[in-house]
């Protein structure tokens, strides 16, 4: 396939070679001379492991050009990728001067083009940024539609400098957001027989994915540095620590915990995180990643809370009040925080939790509603009818199978608010909301 990519830099000089090197015909595109005239002989734009000699390769048998002329990249091509730079601006926006000036020379170039052309973005982008800056300037430049007369994808790079010309042959996903199948077809094609899952999606989807992988990243590091400095402090071998956490797939290196919902809680959670920063201050030490999960958490329940306050509704009914589903622990549930607050406005309640029942409860569990939440046992019924037949809103806070079933009995004006996301309520109900989707 004929191919030209807009921008060589790091994204844009692997990208190139390591296509070419897959057969395809690549023209590469920068208003830089001194790119363009490395590339043309033989050498690489950027150091980068294994780069240089892919660029040689691929230029010696006639696979890799550059040159500073877009519209001749545009029409001797089928599908053209923007690899150009998004710097931050000094308030941590994008600065989009590179795109825009880029998007409007292909733009250009498509409106003397008659045959079906695919731009693909592979910079780096915040959601919305296809359909509100990219796709606007072709439009209006080249006086066509996307999806009808040129299809539009968004394809996010997950390159490594110092590894990227194996990242690109090796790469964790291939992810494709596209106006259009035919579109979408096209650049997966260019991928056939790379390693990892090729992913379909939506187009905000595919520019919100490389965020949170660079976020998690992120997280990851300080997540690491900060046990590290804690271990160093209390003369403990922080390396073996971490090689024992990351041993864990089942729960630590997993997807576990990683669904949006509503908050922690229980009796492990809050009270372990309080006690490892309380710990690293006595050390005199800051750990502002660990202290801030407590007031992220706060956050969380301070939303689910502003959700049911919003539907302007007294007579409120919970599917499950305990700190999660399975079990019958109330200690630090989320849920009861805001059921409490909801007491002290007033507010008519009525809460059901198959495993949450006085009679059957014994030790700390029962102990604690006696003495700390006596007012909750009052609240409580025995069954979801009751709760269906009584209440105005219905908060759903565990995922418990019987839930499943509650769409088949929901009236229509009745307001779901759905902090587990249960599929059935989602797509059968129509007065609906989930607390963070």
């Amino acid at each position: 396939m004929n191919v030209s990519i807009f921008g060589l830099g790091y994204v844009g000089a692997v990208s190139a070679a390591c296509l070419a090197d897959a057969g395809h015909v690549v023209i590469g595109v920068d208003p830089n001379p001194t790119k363009v005239d490395l590339i043309n002989g033989g050498l690489a734009p950027v150091v980068e492991a294994e780069l240089a000699e892919l660029t040689r390769q691929a230029v010696s048998a006639g696979r890799l050009r550059a040159t500073r002329d877009a519209e001749e990249a545009v029409q001797r091509t089928q599908i053209t990728f923007i690899c150009v730079a998004t710097p931050s601006q000094a308030n941590g926006n994008l600065d989009f001067r590179y795109l825009e000036r880029v998007c409007a020379e292909i733009g250009a170039a498509l409106a003397r083009k008659r045959e079906f052309h695919v731009v693909v973005v592979r910079s780096t982008i915040l959601p919305g940024t296809l359909r509100g800056v990219v796709i606007p300037i072709l439009e209006r430049e080249s006086g066509k539609r996307a999806g009808t007369d040129f299809g539009v994808c968004n394809n996010p790079e997950f390159l490594r400098e110092s590894t990227a010309v194996h990242d690109f042959r090796h790469p964790p996903k291939t992810v494709i957001g596209a106006t259009d199948s035919y579109a979408g077809d096209l650049v997966q094609s260019l991928y056939d027989g790379l390693p990892g899952p090729i992913i379909r999606c939506p187009i905000e989807v595919g520019e919100m994915v490389k965020y949170v992988d660079n976020a998690w990243h992120a997280t990851k590091v300080a997540f690491a540095n900060e046990i590290g400095n804690l271990c160093k402090r209390l003369r403990i071998d922080s390396h073996e620590v971490m090689d024992i956490f990351c041993a864990d797939t089942k729960l630590n290196l997993s997807p576990c915990y990683l669904k949006p919902g509503f908050a922690f809680g229980g009796s492990c959670l809050p009270k372990d995180l309080r006690a490892l920063t309380y710990k690293a201050r006595s050390c005199d030490l800051s750990t502002p990643l660990l202290a801030s999960l407590a007031a992220s958490n706060h956050e969380q329940i301070e939303r689910g809370l502003a959700l049911i306050l919003a539907a302007g509704r007294k007579s409120i009914g919970f599917l499950g009040f305990s700190f999660k589903a399975g079990t019958d622990d109330l200690r630090e549930s989320p849920l009861v925080e805001v059921i409490e607050r909801l007491i002290g406005k007033g507010y008519d309640l009525k809460l059901y939790d198959r495993n949450v029942s006085l009679a059957r409860l014994t030790g700390a569990n029962r102990d604690y509603i006696l003495t700390a939440i006596p007012h909750i046992e009052r609240l409580m019924v025995d069954s979801i009818d009751e709760i269906v037949d009584h209440c105005e809103v219905i908060a759903i806070g565990h995922r418990a199978p019987e839930f499943a079933q509650l769409a088949a009995r929901l009236r229509p004006r009745q307001l779901v608010i759905d902090f587990v996301r249960i599929r059935e309520i989602e797509q059968r109900h129509e007065n609906y909301s989930g607390i963070c989707w």
